[in-house]
């Protein structure tokens, strides 16, 4: 499956980054709860290795809640302050706010010694789409962030009050310039983190249901009737054609349309709430 990686914005959204390093007391990096090991950027354990960070792991409500569970225990036992969260929603707000407060703690102690005190500044930051913006908007409780449901659509920096004694900068979603592992590069296609337009939408769907079956094979199967264990990636997509009854004139499968549905059903978690990875793939 190939994939345009690391387009040109990427680099300057890297040295952007880097550039604002220094006015930053913590590290905020967000990653999707269904692909933890896919979403989290290897190249910020070197770009922010100075840092306190935090990971908080969004659309845990798409996510299977125990795999979730372990991951969280999974960055803990690297030392990593780590939670579950859905920035569309606001129930953790405040546990969210406070572990990024706990983080900056040894800062904020600095500065009170020398009479100072001390507006924390956050930095969010993760690869495309996986709801910083949200997360953001969330925090300061309007919409201060630009928001939107596809990859790329913050631009660059943005400073956002949260409250008197803490600002977040929103960023921009980076990648990192080569993905050598391809069903990590599979599982940021599945969920959205890469562009549909840039990519065949019918293989990428068909990789997708044979996942899926091996993951949750009764709730494909009963999503779409005619998908069956032990069929190969094509057979599953012309199955989601027959269950759905997309046929084109003259009897042909429409694939493309099949393709998008299960894209669609998968992202929208009509199908199961499913996770793609667990820690022990990280190990």
């Amino acid at each position: 499956m190939l994939i345009q990686w690391y387009p040109g914005h990427m680099a300057k959204a890297r040295r952007m980054l880097t550039e604002n390093l220094k006015l930053i007391d913590v590290v905020v990096e967000l990653v999707d709860a269904r692909a933890p090991l896919a979403t989290r950027n290897p190249d910020f354990d070197e770009l922010f290795g100075g840092k306190e960070r935090v990971i908080l792991l969004n659309k845990s409500d798409l996510a299977e809640a125990e795999k979730t569970k372990a991951w969280i225990a999974y960055y803990r036992a690297q030392h990593i302050t780590a939670m579950e969260i859905v920035s569309t929603n606001a129930g953790k707000k405040k546990e969210a706010v406070a572990l990024i407060e706990r983080a900056a703690a040894p800062v904020v102690e600095r500065y009170r010694k020398k009479g100072v005190t001390k507006t924390v500044r956050a930095m969010i930051v993760g690869i495309p789409n996986v709801g910083k913006s949200t997360f953001i908007n969330r925090l300061a409780g309007s919409n201060r962030a630009q928001v939107g449901d596809r990859p790329g659509v913050t631009k660059g920096k943005q400073w956002v009050k949260v409250s008197d004694y803490l600002e977040v900068m929103d960023t921009p979603g980076l990648l990192w310039p080569k993905l050598e592992d391809e069903t990590l590069a599979r599982h940021l296609a599945y969920i959205g983190s890469i562009k549909d337009d840039i990519m065949d939408v019918e293989q990428l769907a068909a990789l997708l249901l044979y996942d899926l079956m091996r993951i949750v094979p009764e709730a494909v199967s009963a999503r779409y009737k005619a998908c069956e264990p032990g069929m190969m990636p094509e057979t599953l997509l012309n199955a989601v054609c027959e269950s759905r009854g997309f046929i084109l004139p003259g009897h042909e499968l429409d694939t493309e349309r099949a393709a998008r549905a299960v894209l669609d059903e998968y992202r929208g978690c009509k199908i199961a709430r499913v996770s793609l990875e667990t820690p022990d793939e990280a190990k």
